[in-house]
């Protein structure tokens, strides 16, 4: 295998998917005790960020090495089998812990109902600063790390290892990304001072690649909490507040913050102060860098399955970063990935070399209509991908 340009390290799982056929009855109906359900053969796929994030950037063609943490067990073992099967030596960086049980989680997918997931942490748990050695990412370009909610040692005592970890990392050389998970509202890791945390690792992370809903739990949990109560979040989100947000996140110490909005597209903000771009690595030049705030709408596609849409779509725009393109360009490598996972069922065989991402980007295909509430945003903005102050002329 060739050295890293980029290392994917955090939550690794082994998803188990029944097939469901045609079963057609509400939840309440299905989870019954005692009653007998009749599936079919199952799906195993591997799941969490190490795996899609991962993968996916394997598969646009960047030499990755993977870290994640599985137990000395069959379903352990049955993670490295996947991982190899999906390229050659991606299972080499995986730590085996004995003794330790391989997280995983059943699926439950009937159709025209939501998913179903029973979720065991199993070693992401233990997972600690001390597993991403040195020798891990020695020569790499990039670092990327997944999902902290679902690691129990990644958010304990305000995220000591994380930030840890992080700072350690980025002394050693390579750029440093970061993406977050949804917290069980009701678990350890939702009552978890996540202002805190941010605080104290976003200084660590060049990177911010979050979801708005992860967010906005986060850094504003009573509002988060009105607006869940008051429907789906993303039709009650307008400009002002996706600024708010990223202003709070750059505020904190990243230098790049993008905001996954699910079908809606990838809203970007980076940072004005043009020391926090000169020190952020990667980023071709603080005058293309500095001070920009963009939109990115998705691509019109037919929609296969949305396993891994948000992984994939930061894949994107990292696999951009490595290769020297600026914030428009990324942000546009970012949705066009997310779109050919969406084309898929799974989460990364819809995956291509780069230049078949370059070249869809290239035919300017149809983007989806963005339906934020913009008209509250500035007025001397465009609607698109173009949305930062100095490109409204």
């Amino acid at each position: 295998m060739k050295s890293p340009q980029a290392v994917v390290a955090g939550h690794i799982c082994l998803d188990i998917l029944p097939a469901m056929g045609d079963i057609r009855c509400a939840p309440d109906e299905l989870l019954v005790p005692g009653k007998l359900v009749n599936v079919g053969p199952p799906l195993l796929a591997t799941g969490g960020a190490v795996s899609n994030t991962g993968v996916a950037l394997h598969r646009l063609g960047v030499p990755v090495r993977l870290v994640g943490k599985v137990g000395n067990d069959l379903f352990g073992r049955a993670v490295l089998e996947l991982l190899n099967r999906a390229g050659a030596g991606l299972a080499d960086g995986m730590v085996v812990a004995d003794g330790e049980h391989t997280s995983y989680t059943v699926v439950i997918n009937p159709p025209e109902i939501d998913r179903i997931f029973l979720h065991c942490p199993g070693a992401n748990d233990t997972f600690q600063a001390a597993d991403v050695t040195a020798d891990a990412v020695r020569g790499a370009r990039l670092f990327h790390f997944g999902y902290p909610p679902l690691m129990r040692r990644m958010f304990l005592d305000e995220g000591r290892e994380l930030v840890e970890m992080l700072a350690r990392v980025r002394a050693l050389g390579p750029a440093v990304s970061l993406d977050m998970s949804l917290p069980d509202p009701a678990s350890e890791a939702g009552r978890v001072n996540w202002p805190a945390v941010l605080e104290k690792a976003l200084p660590h992370a060049d990177v911010f690649l979050p979801s708005l809903d992860e967010i906005l739990f986060m850094l504003d949990r009573p509002r988060w909490e009105q607006m869940r109560r008051a429907g789906e979040i993303l039709p009650q989100v307008d400009g002002r507040l996706l600024g708010e947000m990223a202003d709070r996140l750059i505020a904190m110490g990243a230098a790049v913050v993008g905001l996954k909005l699910g079908e809606q597209g990838l809203y970007l903000r980076t940072a004005s102060d043009a020391g926090r771009i000169r020190a952020a690595k990667l980023l071709a030049g603080e005058s293309v860098w500095c001070g920009r705030e963009l939109l990115a709408p998705c691509l019109e596609v037919r929609v296969a399955g949305t396993t891994g849409a948000g992984d994939c779509t930061i894949a994107g725009f990292l696999a951009a970063l490595l290769h020297g393109l600026g914030p428009e360009q990324a942000a546009g490598a970012a949705v066009a990935t997310g779109a050919f996972n969406v084309e898929a069922p799974d989460a990364t065989s819809g995956i291509p070399l780069w230049d078949r991402v370059q070249a869809r980007l290239d035919s300017r295909p149809a983007r989806r209509e963005v339906r934020l509430k913009l008209a509250s945003w500035r007025e001397d903005k465009p609607r698109g991908l173009r949305l930062s102050p100095r490109d409204a002329t």
